[in-house]
């Protein structure tokens, strides 16, 4: 065999997986030796494939997928970009009318090859694979880095400098489109004989099935062959072997059957341990590189001083230049040939972003990697559940970017209500195009805020998804119902029904609902209750905006409130430190859950003016949890109570009664004056002071401004004897340090001053330090002005302080500004 046209064999032309250099030496050969085939290094199964790399809706990076077909999961990628040296060939091979053929070794063994290692592994999980899907080699065996071997042979201490000095930068300076290939095949030759297979026992195997692909194509088309692989493969397809010793190592591999089609692909994803086991660090510069016709460096800085100035850096034209020159020296100093990325950069930092790493790391993230997402044909071959998917992507306009951005959503809006159901559908079958965060602005259940980042793994989740039905709807009712049925806990049922509502899936929710009851009314465990109710409150939410008829579960959800109110109290007693801080967690969770399932209470008690025939259903589930928040309180106040209960849990409950406003200020006062009185001991008195100022839930700013309390913790820390003292610290210092900054430092000073001493003259007055007796009507007034102003035309302040309402709640439109004598300029002032 021979490397050049007119030998005595195939043209073999050794590559770098995605090296660009290569690439353009591959497309300079085949113009040069104007082969009759092209034989490629790849799964034979994507023959029928080739020609879709013609159609002019295909781009770049795209990747070959396979997947077995009863295990999608199963799957391997062949990840090819504009600059891959087998793109190239393929597209020269198209536009020639010259066949071209993949030669390596076929997936449906590949796939198999790695199904059978993972059962061994899952046997000796000391042995372990290497990850997408690829088969690994054994676990003893010693892989080498030819191109590490070469630089470090040349004198580099970096096989990438290495590559761009004598590849990539390489250009057109040698007129022979055939030297590179012979040098590199020596190369690759000395470097098998000295290490073997280098660790990659498996190319054996796949070398001989391409030794038989070669020779199929020769009797075919005689030596007028080219040959595209990795050049660690040249010196094994130069070896004389005979047929029946090939055929030999192929004898009883293992086989599934496997499906394939093209898959949009990214640069993010081009690195070392994807697809063909080799890659690039740097696809954006790479693909810069093949695509710079000319003045590479120049066209890079400018592109660079581009995306600077997008994100508000101020580089000028004089950067440029500037940049390019010290790139240049950078290269002369260091005995490049040309500037590579190395140089690049040094001069990026030290010119356009002032010696600074931080706009460095956005250069290197969008431009060095890059987020290129390719696009595939719709001719391509699809599961019926990736059409379906890409159907609704266009009806929605929601197209898959490689970028992350966010989405606002306004579920008032018919497209994007669809989209949160599209988004909830692929979340339910495990397809994380989107996560959902927190929105800005907003806390409504009108509005949604999501994370979107199409990766191209998750081509493969939709494959495997495939297996529920045939479209996104079905395939998402048919999982739910099928996770209902296997769910462990009836915290998994609860957050399972609420996903279905934010889902929109009528037919799945019934089966859940019914699931659901069934567990709830067999699980004795206020714990699991506790931790279901609030998933199953929430869902309530969602009935207005989204259309959802929530009555079963607003039945399901207030029976389940009940039971949770009954087994609370017996549940708190006699409880560890461990246990008492998660009950603590139980009932914030519960009392979150009955503010909004309270919500309803007095609806559906008027004289029915104005409500439809449609009105029953409403007053009768809001009939059923009228009177709610009423039970809860008694709980809470039969938790604060008793004596057994751990001092978090009762500090707590105190907590929530005088946020509700069900307890009185004198009366949280008086428990607080009890639980830090001399007979209770110090630890179960900090744990009670923890239970109602910490946990994050505003607390520290119920002592700003209520120095009563205030006052009642700090006398009793002062008094704390000393040996007790080393007990309790470690808790407060938990307690207080969850505040915020500034409210640590207010306490600090009002401790340090003395309760009661920020008051008026009349802060005494009533013996309580920092407390009138009376409301002091006349500072009360003195902000109504002000309040007129802030609330603008929508909302009227009386002088008693009470908001002028109309008859549907909301306040009449009276310009309480122009009352005043305030225009819009007054507004701005207030503003400021």
């Amino acid at each position: 065999m021979s490397d050049r046209d007119g030998g005595t064999g195939p043209l073999l032309l050794g590559v770098r997986h995605h090296g660009p250099g290569s690439a353009r030496a591959v497309r300079a050969a085949l113009e040069a030796a104007g082969p009759r085939t092209v034989l490629i290094e790849g799964p034979p199964e994507a023959d029928a494939l080739i020609a879709l790399a013609a159609d002019e809706d295909m781009r770049p990076p795209v990747a070959l997928l396979a997947h077995v077909v009863d295990e999608p999961g199963r799957s391997a990628f062949w990840p090819l970009a504009e600059f891959s040296p087998e793109w190239v060939a393929i597209r020269w091979a198209l536009e020639h009318g010259v066949p071209a053929r993949f030669i390596d070794l076929p997936a449906t063994h590949t796939l198999a090859w790695g199904r059978e290692e993972r059962e061994d592994q899952e046997q000796e999980p000391s042995e372990k694979g290497e990850p997408g899907g690829l088969p690994s080699e054994p676990a003893e065996a010693v892989r080498i880095d030819p191109l590490a071997v070469l630089a470090e042979t040349a004198g580099y201490d970096d096989a990438e400098r290495w590559w761009e000095d004598v590849i990539e930068h390489r250009g057109a300076r040698d007129g022979d489109a055939f030297a590179p290939f012979e040098v590199l095949g020596e190369a690759m030759g000395a470097l098998r004989e000295a290490f073997g297979t280098g660790g990659h026992e498996r190319d054996l195997v796949r070398e001989a099935y391409m030794r038989l692909q070669v020779r199929a194509a020769q009797r075919e088309f005689g030596d007028d062959v080219a040959v595209v692989c990795g050049a660690w493969h040249v010196p094994a397809l130069r070896q004389r072997t005979t047929v029946a010793a090939d055929r030999a190592l192929l004898k009883g591999l293992p086989k599934a059957k496997a499906d394939m089609t093209w898959v949009p692909w990214t640069h993010r994803r081009l690195s070392r341990m994807s697809g063909y086991g080799a890659g690039i660090d740097s696809p954006g510069w790479y693909g810069h590189l093949f695509g710079a016709a000319d003045r590479p460096i120049e066209r890079w800085m400018t592109k660079v001083a581009r995306l600077l100035r997008d994100e508000d850096r101020p580089v000028s034209s004089a950067h440029v230049i500037e940049a390019v020159r010290l790139a240049d020296t950078l290269a002369a100093m260091r005995g490049r040939p040309l500037p590579g990325l190395t140089e690049t950069t040094d001069a990026v930092r030290a010119v356009m972003c002032e010696g600074s790493d931080v706009p460095l790391a956005l250069v290197h993230d969008r431009l060095v990697v890059g987020d290129v997402l390719g696009e595939v044909p719709a001719a391509a071959p699809a599961v019926p559940l990736q059409r379906d998917l890409d159907r609704l992507q266009r009806r929605l306009r929601l197209k898959p970017e490689a970028q992350e951005r966010e989405l606002e959503l306004d579920l008032r809006k018919e497209n994007d209500a669809g989209r949160s159901r599209l988004l909830h559908r692929l979340r339910l079958l495990g397809i994380e195009w989107g996560e959902p965060t927190a929105s800005r602005g907003s806390t409504g259940t009108f509005r949604e805020t999501w994370r979107l980042r199409w990766e191209p793994e998750l081509a493969v989740r939709v494959a495997e998804a495939g297996v529920w039905g045939t479209t996104v709807l079905a395939a998402a009712t048919a999982k739910a119902e099928a996770d209902a049925v296997g769910a462990r806990s009836l915290a998994d049922v609860t957050g399972l029904a609420e996903r279905c509502l934010l889902a929109e899936l009528p037919d799945a929710l019934p089966v859940v609902m019914r699931i659901l009851a069934d567990r709830a009314a067999l699980d004795a465990d206020v714990g699991h209750l506790a931790q279901a109710l609030p998933a199953l409150v929430r869902s309530l939410r969602y009935g207005d905006v989204r259309g959802t008829d929530t009555e079963a579960l607003a039945e399901v959800a207030a029976g389940l409130a009940e039971r949770v109110f009954v087994g609370l109290p017996p549940a708190c007693a006699a409880l560890d430190a461990d246990a008492a801080e998660e009950m603590r967690g139980h009932v914030d969770a519960v009392h979150g859950a009955v503010g909004l399932l309270g919500e309803g209470e007095g609806e559906g008690e008027g004289d029915g003016e104005g409500q439809g025939e449609d009105s029953a259903p409403q007053g009768e589930v809001s009939a059923s949890r009228a009177g709610i928040r009423g039970r809860w309180h008694g709980v809470l106040r039969t938790l604060s109570g008793r004596d057994t209960v751990p001092g978090v849990v009762r500090g707590r409950a105190v907590r929530l009664l005088l946020d509700d406003g069900a307890l009185g200020q004198e009366e949280a006062a008086r428990l607080m004056g009890l639980v830090l009185s001399p007979g209770t001991e110090p630890a179960d008195a900090a744990a009670w002071i923890e239970g109602f100022v910490g946990g994050g839930s505003g607390g520290g700013m119920l002592l700003v401004h209520d120095e009563r309390l205030l006052g009642l913790v700090d006398a009793w820390l002062t008094g704390v004897p000393g040996d007790a003292f080393t007990d309790v610290l470690p808790l407060l210092r938990r307690t207080f340090s969850a505040y915020e900054p500034g409210v640590r430092r207010t306490l600090g000073e009002l401790v340090r001053r003395g309760p009661g001493t920020r008051g008026s003259a009349t802060a005494t007055a009533s013996g309580i330090p920092g407390f009138a007796s009376d409301l002091d009507t006349a500072r009360a007034d003195a902000v109504l002005p002000v309040l007129r102003l802030l609330l603008g035309p929508d909302e009227t302040v009386d002088a008693e302080g009470a908001g002028d309402t109309g008859t549907n709640g909301s306040s009449t439109h009276n310009n309480a500004a122009n009352e005043n004598g305030a225009d819009d300029n007054d507004l701005v002032g207030v503003g400021r």
